[in-house]
């Protein structure tokens, strides 16, 4: 395995522990910040850490990066956009209560995009790539840097409490409501749901991004 890949899986199972004893707070939230900063660019927190986000970027020009590939079901764009979705509704909705990025500065609009929901359950082949062709990739990089560095500041504010409580069922709902998370993709609400705030500090902002950009990785090598 990748040495930085290993040290990636250690330093979760670690975050995993640490979110499971209440006196040791400060290390869960150091170690998730350790965890989030490897799945960004270095841009986005600053650290000297490896980062699989740049790693898939390096020398990957912009056919590369709309490219889906044969027997691949997404592109690099695809892939970045949907990650940076659902941490940006997990982490503003579902963790802080607050409006989603993507809507505090209008960044569909920036990003030449319509579909404000994740992809999961009702986006096809054609959707797919017709999203991987029209997002402003530029833009895109910056909404993910803007996700980020929020995901940052509401989890340093967290209490202990606050990790070990269950999702609101009201903030799911706002999901629903403002079709972030089509019907069609409900069971998407059923297992936020089922987490505490600390599940979901141990998913979607960390081993959701690993894992796709694990996929991007495989997209990039064979769309060069």
């Amino acid at each position: 395995m990748d040495p930085n890949r290993k040290l990636w899986n250690e330093g979760h199972q670690l975050l995993r522990q640490a979110l499971a004893r209440p006196d040791d707070h400060p290390g869960a939230i150091e170690l998730f910040l350790r965890q989030h900063a490897m799945v960004h660019d270095a841009e986005m927190s600053n650290s000297s850490l490896p980062s699989f986000s740049d790693e898939v970027w390096k020398d990957a020009n912009e056919t590369i990066i709309r490219c889906v590939p044969p027997k691949c079901e997404h592109s690099i764009a695809w892939l970045v956009w949907h990650i940076t979705r659902i941490e940006d509704m997990t982490m503003n909705v579902l963790l802080a209560g607050r409006t989603q990025v993507c809507y505090r500065a209008d960044w569909l609009t920036k990003m030449n995009i319509t579909v404000r929901h994740t992809g999961n359950v009702v986006m096809d082949m054609k959707g797919v790539v017709e999203l991987s062709q029209a997002v402003d990739i530029a833009v895109l990089r910056a909404y993910r840097l803007a996700v980020g560095q929020a995901t940052r500041e509401a989890v340093v504010s967290l209490s202990p409490e606050e990790t070990r409580r269950k999702v609101a069922p009201a903030r799911l709902q706002e999901l629903l409501d403002d079709g972030s998370v089509p019907k069609e993709a409900t069971g998407l609400l059923e297992y936020w749901g089922s987490l505490t705030i600390g599940g979901l500090l141990l998913m979607p902002p960390t081993r959701h991004c690993l894992v796709h950009l694990n996929e991007a990785l495989k997209v990039k090598k064979k769309c060069s």
